[in-house]
């Protein structure tokens, strides 16, 4: 059987919905099921058990030699999550423990890490792992997944293969649960819908002008793609980025989604947040040599593609993947 933690969750659950399609349905699918924001992600979910989280290691202790693939794309991703003591155990002690599993006996292992561990980008976003102990986060969520990737490079007992995804930008179905934290994709067909215009956070950077701050923007299904080939790959250990390699400006964004709801763009600025003001990421753009080199080739797609099927197949309809 495949687990998969972080089920209920944005990627998780687009990653469940993805093996389904493919007739995979031998999944024990591992969250919090008690949030009801997130029910709709996982309803239409074919598993061989639902397990919360807190149950987890309980489960598998008492099924021994039953999982052969572990997804572990769960964790506390708020970015502006500032309690230490939470993202310690649910970031850092709950990753060991999955890996330490993994080690006993020997799963292969696929984890997810994240873009926010490049901090302010001043050591540039190459996944290469020499850079990973220099790396300075901006905010606690970030610092969180830069220690686990650190503490996973120092261990000398390991799975059999294992694979760490710094997800950039990610954007597309099943993220309506995340509030504040959904993709600015999301807010902006909220905002046009609602209001029939576009909030963008003003720049406060003098090297950038307002809507031209620059992030590597990546479709949740590109995502499950390489997910999916990393399970079949099997070799080539490492921490690797997983974004397009291509830089879009927020008012790229934005006018993609006017595009896709057939409307003219109309877009004005705000402040940005004092509490995120000082850890906000002005450019993100993933160096992708080090997946390809192992054999990852399909192309990705394009921000106005993937705003245009997101928009019109799910955010119009109302719909999961």
């Amino acid at each position: 059987m495949i687990l998969l933690t972080g089920a209920a969750g944005f990627i998780g659950s687009c990653l469940a919905g993805e093996l389904n399609s493919r007739g995979i349905r031998d999944l024990v699918l591992v969250d919090d099921f008690s949030r009801e924001e997130k029910r709709p992600n996982t309803t239409q979910k074919k598993a061989a058990l639902f397990v919360d989280r807190r149950e987890l290691f309980p489960w598998l202790r008492s099924n021994q030699g039953s999982i052969t693939f572990v997804f572990h794309i769960g964790a506390r991703t708020n970015t502006a999550e500032f309690n230490m003591q939470v993202l310690d155990e649910l970031n850092l002690r709950y990753s060991r423990e999955v890996w330490n599993y993994c080690t006993q006996f020997q799963i292969p292992l696929l984890y997810a890490s994240s873009a926010a561990t490049y901090g302010d980008g001043s050591l540039g976003y190459c996944d290469d792992h020499s850079l990973i102990p220099s790396l300075r986060p901006l905010n606690p969520y970030g610092i969180s997944k830069n220690e686990f990737d650190k503490w996973v490079l120092q261990q000398t007992a390991a799975p059999p293969c294992w694979h760490g995804i710094k997800f950039f930008n990610v954007y597309g179905p099943n993220e309506y649960h995340k509030g504040r934290m959904a993709s600015v994709v999301f807010h902006a067909f909220n905002q046009i819908r609602d209001t029939g215009q576009v909030k963008l956070f003003r720049s406060h950077h003098p090297a950038y002008k307002d809507g031209e701050q620059l992030r590597d923007f990546v479709y949740v299904k590109d995502v499950v793609e390489v997910l999916l080939f990393l399970m079949y790959h099997r070799k080539d250990p490492g921490i690797y980025n997983l974004g397009t390699g291509k830089a879009r400006t927020f008012f790229d964004l934005s006018s993609a989604v006017f595009n896709a709801l057939g409307k003219n763009p109309e877009i004005r600025f705000i402040d940005t947040p004092e509490d995120i003001r000082d850890k906000y990421q002005y450019f993100t753009e993933a160096v992708m040599d080090k997946l390809r080199s192992i054999g990852f080739m399909k192309s990705f797609t394009s921000l106005e593609e993937g705003i245009r099927e997101y928009v019109q197949k799910y955010l119009n309809a109302g719909i999961r993947f």
